[in-house]
């Protein structure tokens, strides 16, 4: 069985001070072709859909679509504020390599 990804309360934290439950918005974490890895992350606020996984906490949500759920086996979505900035974070154990940018990866 596929372990879905999981949040960390850092992460659920951020989207509270944003209010993103608040607008009806969602942290959206897709997985696409492209990026100088092969794949790349897409880490949006979006709309809740039908076939979305939604993982829950602290009164907000976070959306995987079908499609890039297989990439995120087991992955952990956090954020982290350094000095370059904040931004949210995927550790991927999937991702045989990835590159220095943070979203894009290989498998």
């Amino acid at each position: 069985m596929q372990l879905p990804p999981k949040v960390t309360d850092r992460a659920f934290e951020r989207l509270s001070e944003i209010g993103a439950n608040e607008q009806g918005q969602a942290l959206r974490i897709a997985v696409e072709g492209g990026g100088c890895s092969g794949f790349q992350y897409e880490i949006k606020l979006d709309e809740p859909a039908q076939d979305d996984l939604v993982l829950e906490g602290q009164g907000e949500k976070v959306v995987v679509d079908s499609i890039s759920l297989p990439f995120l086996t087991g992955a952990v979505i956090d954020f982290t504020e350094e000095l370059i900035g904040a931004r949210f974070t995927i550790e991927n154990p999937n991702a045989t390599s990835s590159c220095g940018c943070g979203t894009s990866f290989s498998m």
